[in-house]
């Protein structure tokens, strides 16, 4: 099976007329598998589209998060500033109640770095940043193990029948759309943590794994407490030669 079509040759196009407003997905490409290489073009296709919405996503959503951030950060010096200089504006005279106004100033600046950690802000911003450049690193990757799979057919000679080909790709796709999966639920799972409740994380259905093996079952130990001392019969002793 040849596969130098399979390539893609751009980004896709977006359907719908708009970008989508959530992480909703898109519906899994059906069709007639008379045409092996068509169908592996299309699931390329839908792979590296689902991958490219994520990264929009996360890119539109850090924007919000930025401005609110800098904002809040910005206050919070302005007023820690102010405040730190009211004080002396009142020691020299300038000013009175100087320093009643310079408190309330540094209660001002508290509140902006509560309401920013309370909120997620700046702690959103970083994990969008971070999911967003992983899944382009991801897809690098992607382009680079599909171009690799398409020259391994092109210049041969072929390692083994077509279908073993085509399990291939659809393992090198299956893998990637995993990959992104992994990174999406681990974002999601950083963000429900910063809202638990109690000392103990939360635990939920997606972190955890597929099998899990029971650990080694260690025999009882025999050893006596170090208190008590074993106890050995007693022997006769020996008979004098008579």
């Amino acid at each position: 099976m040849s596969q130098p079509e399979m390539q893609p040759e751009g980004p896709p196009r977006e359907e719908h007329g708009g970008r989508q407003r959530d992480l909703t997905g898109r519906a899994f490409p059906v069709g007639d598998w008379g045409e092996p290489a068509e169908r592996l073009e299309e699931i390329c296709h839908w792979v590296e589209s689902r991958a490219l919405d994520t990264v929009d996503w996360y890119l539109r959503d850090r924007l919000w998060k930025r401005r609110g951030a800098r904002a809040l950060r910005i206050g919070a010096a302005l007023t820690a500033t102010t405040g730190a200089g009211l004080p002396l504006l009142d020691l020299t005279g300038v000013l009175d109640s100087g320093t009643a106004w310079g408190y309330l100033a540094l209660l001002g600046a508290a509140a902006c770095l509560g309401l920013d950690r309370y909120c997620g802000l700046t702690s959103g911003w970083m994990r969008d940043m971070a999911t967003a450049q992983a899944v382009q690193r991801r897809l690098e990757a992607l382009r680079f193990d599909w171009a690799s799979e398409s020259i391994r057919e092109v210049l041969g000679p072929t390692e083994g029948t077509s279908s073993e080909a085509a399990e291939r790709c659809l393992s090198v796709l299956r893998r990637f759309s995993e990959d992104v999966s992994d990174l999406v639920r681990a974002e999601t799972a950083d963000w429900m943590v910063e809202f638990r409740s109690g000392p103990a994380p939360l635990r939920t259905q997606s972190l955890v794994p597929w099998s899990t093996r029971p650990g080694p079952v260690r025999p009882a130990s025999r050893l006596l407490p170090p208190a008590s001392r074993p106890s050995m019969p007693r022997q006769r002793p020996p008979e004098p030669p008579r």
